[in-house]
């Protein structure tokens, strides 16, 4: 399945609009890993086990997105949003939300 962030396919025609189709996960964050993140902050560079939770609820999110506009009948989505948004009162949850439009395209 074609999956993109523009409005259309270039070389393709959009024959049917199944409708908006999300995809949402929701991970949290434990001790190990923001134990491990405050070391890549006090010390400096990249916090990859942060990196590594975000990669993987971002591809669980569009995987789901995915599979809701197969289930429609959609051979794409176009116009697909990523938003990413922390949770809880100690903001240690986060949450990955996508969104498009699932179309049939030829």
């Amino acid at each position: 399945m074609l999956i993109t962030t523009t409005p259309g396919v270039e070389g393709h025609v959009i024959r049917e609009y199944c409708g908006i189709v999300f995809g949402e996960t929701v991970s949290g964050i434990n001790f190990v890993k923001d134990f491990a993140a405050g070391l890549s902050n006090f010390f400096g560079g990249r916090s990859h086990t942060y990196e590594e939770e975000l990669i993987t609820a971002r591809e669980t999110a569009l995987q789901e997105m995915q599979a809701r506009a197969a289930q429609m009948g959609a051979n794409a989505v176009v116009g697909v949003d990523i938003d990413y948004e922390m949770l809880g009162s100690d903001n240690g949850m986060m949450m990955v939300t996508v969104s498009g439009t699932a179309v049939v395209i030829d």
